[in-house]
């Protein structure tokens, strides 16, 4: 392929290879252009038909596309294909990378190591299936876009940064052939967004759409990392989900804070993808997505999960962890009738007994039975004073456990973490790291 031509045929079709504005981006494309068009752009309006057709010999030509991502030992044709995904820009190098690393420890904390083999796996496995990484603080300068503008820097063309109307629109031939698709900012509220999320974090393939062109399907093997400021909201996600990484990311304490900190970070490039390189994977593959869920599983991710609930399950912890402490109870034994019962002093309307017995049974995993139980209230006696009163109802009711409603606590290390620069500790550690080797 020459080098200096923007120019490709595909098969009959000639292609321009351009880079196109995104709103936080930009993007290479191949589009396809008219063969006349390249002749007027190209040659002089007095080219002979001779000199016409030997330009046009120069232009490369394919069967057609093909993707295959690979950093390493990468090929732009493949068995007469075009391939195209981008060449990797880098070549890895021995150095120090110090300060990479310290900053991996602070967005990684406790779990520098999976981190570090997430890394590795999109460098040396980029076609394996990874989960989606979300960085989230509602603090301020914690390195979340860094660690995304990093990212780019890395993998250029191959990584796009999108916002979350780039992700939102039904268009998406800016990034359905990236290998790493970063959304900043993000706040997605549709729940179809997340769905949509899910399924293309583990999809092999993809329908391809781009505007005013027909449905195409291609092979897809992008990885989604999100940054937001919404720690608790920025996406709804159900509590048995497993395929989201998420991690609050403490801010960088001002005494480790550096003058033009990215262009380090780009400087040490070479040296880290050498201390990647040589570095094990600590961990084995366990599942589609490479790691456990379980090593994966963080207090952010709780949190979120939790906040992740419909407005009247919500409401109905609410009310039954209020009976349960008013009473000082075990466990609460309540009706769907009960329930209701409670909940009409709440802003929810039109609630009915299958909402709730939903809630109860697919969601919280309780099982009803028929008898007799006892039910509390309290009384006033005529004097001003409440007592508590006992009766006993008989109707199908449910045990719910305090244990149910326990708040989320806070990982020590994500609530109060604050990264380690100190180089010598950081030495230490870098080596703890490459001991750690898969038997």
């Amino acid at each position: 392929m020459k080098a200096n031509t923007p120019y490709l045929r595909i098969g009959i079709q000639y292609y321009k290879i351009i880079n196109q504005p995104l709103s936080k981006d930009t993007i290479r494309r191949i589009v396809p252009w008219n063969k006349d068009a390249i002749i007027i752009d190209e040659l002089d309006a007095k080219a002979s038909q001779s000199e016409i057709r030997d330009f046009l010999k120069t232009i490369p030509k394919f069967d057609g596309f093909c993707i295959r991502p690979n950093h390493l030992e990468y090929q732009r044709e493949i068995d007469g294909f075009y391939n195209s995904y981008e060449p990797f820009n880098h070549k890895s190098k021995p150095g120090q990378c110090d300060l990479t690393i310290q900053f991996l420890k602070h967005i990684f904390n406790e779990q520098i190591d999976y981190g570090l083999d997430y890394l590795k796996l999109i460098l040396e496995k980029p076609e394996q299936i990874l989960p989606i990484l979300c960085l989230v603080s509602k603090d301020r300068e914690t390195g979340k876009t860094t660690f995304l503008d990093w990212l780019k820097a890395i993998y250029c063309d191959n990584m796009t940064i999108n916002s979350n109307q780039d992700f939102e629109s039904t268009f998406n031939s800016d990034w359905a052939t990236k290998l790493i698709i970063g959304i900043d900012e993000t706040f997605l509220e549709k729940k179809e967004i997340g769905e949509k999320l899910k399924h293309l974090s583990t999809a092999k393939r993809f329908k391809l759409e781009a505007k005013n062109k027909d449905k195409k399907e291609t092979e897809f093997f992008g990885k989604f990392i999100m940054c937001s400021n919404n720690e608790n909201s920025f996406i709804r996600i159900d509590k048995e989900e497993t395929r989201y990484w998420v991690r609050k990311v403490p801010s960088i304490p001002s005494d480790s804070k550096t003058d033009n900190f990215l262009s380090k970070l780009i400087k040490e490039i070479p040296a880290f993808l050498q201390f990647l390189i040589d570095r094990p994977l600590s961990t084995k593959c366990k599942t589609r997505m490479w790691f456990d869920a379980k090593e994966l599983e963080t207090d952010a991710l709780k949190s979120l999960k939790y906040r992740s609930k419909g407005l009247l399950e919500l409401e109905l912890e609410n009310v039954i962890k209020e009976y349960i402490e008013g009473f000082e109870l075990d466990a609460a034994k309540l009706s769907s009738y009960d329930l209701i019962s409670m909940l009409k002093g709440s802003s929810i309307r039109g609630i009915n007994r299958h909402q709730i017995e939903t809630i109860l049974r697919e969601n919280w995993g309780l099982e009803s039975k028929n008898s007799s139980y006892p039910y509390y209230s309290w009384i006033d006696n005529g004097n001003g004073d409440m007592y508590k009163h006992s009766s006993t109802r008989k109707r199908r009711f449910y045990t719910i456990p305090i244990e149910l409603f326990q708040e989320i606590g806070s990982n020590k290390n994500e609530k109060n973490g604050q990264a380690n620069y100190d180089a010598s500790k950081m030495a230490v550690d870098t080596v703890d790291s490459r001991k750690k080797v898969v038997k």
